[in-house]
């Protein structure tokens, strides 16, 4: 069947194709041939803070005399990196100086009966994107219009799709990845766990993670908080099936069998209710529904989590114990990237439960009150009231999701039993939803149904090659942006100003969202000439200026309150009962389990192993995988595998196998194998973000497998609707998948 939108391989075009031009490959040549050993005169440093991952470090970036840029280094000043930048941030030059960025918009033609992109100017590219959101709105009505969105560039285009009368706006990080501990946090305290975590690390003595890889994610504060919790004898905990980098470091490391985390968490519960390790002042105090969590439990002993899980039960108390011997000042880590089994919900609750347990919510070495500064919105009209939005895409599922569902959206953009789909159009930004969203063949058949689908992005992320246009975003070293305002310790405001001009015909995101705005008659929204306006008007709101932030790149403000709870403080905690819920209320008024069950998860059928994924500290999903300087850190992912399994398949360190997971979807490319005993008999290992199919990611193409691809039965959460991503099984393929079809 013809396809009505083919997916494009833009270095099949060739230079021709792509009409770069001599200017911009001469501009390429210029600004890849930096000598380092080149006579410098001076160096001129601006502010930044980094996009490479969400942590968002403030740094300073080095220009030569030239104007090249030359380095990055950590703010001193930045409670995020304490002036020390993580790989990935010392390496994130390596996006601006990429080869095979986009530098000129493009768009989708057809020429001799073939799909293709042609170069096109930004007066055409910005009309067609105009006029066909217009034809949406008035055939469909605005809503009908989804923005798919991450990273910083997001902002621009959700005010953008907020004025064209959408509330259809997805963020995949919720579902994809921490959503689950968002709403299991929040009916515990009242309160989300939020970015940065407010983990004590500095002052904590018991650190436990479980699934958590700090030191391999890079979440550069806290790694740096943890090796100084380590250096004055704090114990860490570990749980995981692999033999991780923090479990290196830890005092125990727990390979738990996968997908059986909450019986061991309740098992820990049961421990510290029935030793009385809990905090009874605090519990007393603060809590609500303690009598039912002890009744609860009462059966989950060590010796039944063994049974599940395979840890011993001496070593399940011995961990409990140390916890309540470091209490209040003990962390249960809450993790980032949650969504794994599609009970994920109820183990965050159960995470939290713990911590509520403990008395650490609120408590010196446990979980500080972050605070952040409040920056006024630039004044703007009123957005108008969409008919319908996200939450009409769930059809009465998932009653205490917060955002969009990034799959709910994906399937109200299929007709399904002869209905017309809601969703007609996509605007992406700073997402490879390729290699991000699970269910591949899914999200394909809504690309195929959709009228129109814009995407915005630095690179030619494989995303690219379904868009009717592309828009080519410069790089945050290229652009003014939205002033960091994470919270902390205390309030601080970070300035990401430009310290070079865009390369090529690439624009930033707030100047493509305006010139959007203003050819669909929506100008209002956007009453600025540069952004350097908001930001100006803004800083002086808040008693600075962008001339002071110009300077120092990074602010610090006063705290409006204190960091943690006095003791035996009055506090009311945003829950119906005013109290941090053990047994939560809101969960029974929807008619889910007030206390946390662990239910049993399919098992791998013969010969198949449970498909495990994580991260590198050179890289930041797959949008980094192409960087020149991050590649020569790790170019390609491999497949850890246990001795013994590597036994049975008569496999070798460095042998290329293909994967096929439950349902028969085969790799694309293959992946070394790293026999190694850090990882359990039942389970593979391998960096998500690799595997890519994009010929033009020249560094990243065909290098290793991608998970992504191989995770086609996400298993929803009922609560809140994240999409659980590690029920995939594996087998291996010895041979290349063609061959072996053919013997």
């Amino acid at each position: 069947m013809a396809s009505r939108r083919d997916f494009i391989k833009i270095s099949a075009l060739g230079i021709g194709g792509m009409a770069l031009g001599a200017g911009a490959l001469k501009l390429l040549a210029e600004d890849s041939t930096f000598d380092p050993f080149s006579p410098i005169t001076q160096f001129s440093r601006i502010p930044t803070y980094c996009e490479v991952c969400f942590w968002k470090c403030a740094g300073w970036t080095y220009t030569d005399d030239k104007g090249k840029i030359v380095k990055v280094i950590g703010n001193d000043e930045d409670p995020h990196c304490n002036g020390r930048l993580c790989p990935r941030g010392t390496g994130g030059i390596g996006m601006y100086y990429d080869e095979d960025r986009l530098l000129t918009p493009l768009v989708r033609v057809s020429e001799n009966g073939k799909q293709t992109f042609r170069q096109a100017s930004w007066e055409e590219a910005l009309g067609i994107v105009a006029e066909n959101l217009k034809k949406i709105a008035d055939k469909y009505g605005p809503e009908s219009l989804a923005l798919f969105k991450h990273g910083s560039s997001g902002h621009y285009f959700e005010q953008l799709v907020k004025a064209y009368g959408s509330g259809n706006i997805v963020s995949p990080s919720y579902a994809q990845c921490r959503g689950p501990r968002e709403v299991g946090w929040k009916a515990t305290f009242g309160t989300t766990v939020g970015s940065p975590e407010p983990t004590d690390i500095r002052d904590t003595r018991c650190l436990v993670l479980i699934g958590s890889h700090i030191g391999e994610n890079m979440h550069n504060g806290q790694v740096q908080e943890m090796s100084e919790a380590i250096d004055r004898g704090a114990d860490i905990i570990t749980v995981d099936p692999r033999y991780s980098t923090a479990a290196s470091k830890s005092r125990h490391w727990l390979p738990i069998k996968p997908a059986t985390d909450l019986a061991l968490l309740l098992a820990w519960i049961h421990v510290i209710i029935n030793e009385e390790l809990y905090d009874k002042g605090y519990v007393e105090q603060y809590t609500f529904g303690f009598d039912r969590l002890k009744q609860h439990v009462r059966r989950m002993t060590p010796e039944w989590a063994y049974g599940i899980t395979g840890i011993q039960p001496k070593a399940i108390r011995e961990t409990a114990r140390l916890m309540g011997s470091a209490a209040p000042s003990v962390i249960v880590h809450p993790g980032r990237h949650v969504t794994w089994y599609g009970d994920d919900t109820q183990r965050s609750r159960a995470i939290a439960i713990l911590n509520a347990l403990l008395g650490s919510w609120g408590r010196r070495g446990g979980f500080y009150f972050d605070e952040s500064v409040r920056l006024p919105e630039f004044p703007i009209p009123e957005f108008p009231e969409p008919k319908w939005d996200w939450r009409a895409t769930l059809d009465g599922r998932f009653p205490l999701a917060a955002t969009g569902i990034s799959n709910a959206m994906i399937e109200a953009s299929i007709p399904k039993e002869g209905k017309d789909s809601r969703i007609k159009g996509w605007f992406v930004s700073g997402t490879n939803l390729p290699l991000t969203i699970p269910n591949r063949p899914q999200l394909e058949e809504a690309i195929q149904a959709l009228d129109f689908m814009v995407v915005v992005d630095t690179m030619p992320m494989e995303v690219t090659g379904y868009a009717d246009v592309v828009l080519p975003e410069c790089t945050y070293f290229e652009r003014y942006d939205e002033l960091r305002t994470s919270p902390h310790r205390e309030p601080y405001l970070a300035l990401r100003m430009p310290a070079a001009a865009p390369k090529g015909d690439s624009k930033p995101a707030w100047w493509i969202a305006k010139q959007i705005a203003e050819k669909l008659g929506l100008g209002s929204y956007f009453p600025y000439e540069d952004f350097k306006e908001v930001l100006d008007w803004q800083l002086k709101q808040v008693g600075s200026s962008l001339e002071e932030m110009q300077k120092a790149g990074v602010k610090q403000f006063e705290r409006r309150s204190p960091l943690y709870l006095k003791e035996n403080e009055p506090f009311t905690f945003r829950t119906s009962t005013g109290k941090i819920e053990l047994y939560s209320k809101e969960f029974e008024q929807y008619g889910f389990a007030p206390l946390p069950n662990y239910t049993p998860h399919p098992e791998p059928p013969d010969n198949y192993y449970r498909l495990n994924y994580g991260r590198a500290p050179m890289h930041t999903f797959s949008r980094t995988s192409n960087n020149p300087n991050l590649t020569d850190l790790m170019d390609e992912n491999d497949l850890w595998v246990n001795p013994k399994v590597a036994r049975i398949w008569g496999m070798k360190n460095g042998q290329e196998v293909w994967l096929r997971n439950q349902d028969g979807v085969i790799s694309s490319f293959p992946i070394k194998v790293r026999i190694t005993e850090r990882i359990r008999w039942d389970s593979v290992y391998m960096v998500h973000g690799f595997g890519h199919n994009n010929k033009k990611l020249s560094r990243a193409f065909g290098k290793g497998a991608s998970d992504s691809e191989l995770i086609t039965n996400p298993v929803p959460d009922p609560i809140m609707g994240g999409t659980g991503m590690r029920g995939t099984f594996v087998t291996f393929l010895l041979e290349e998948p063609i061959k072996a079809v053919e013997s």
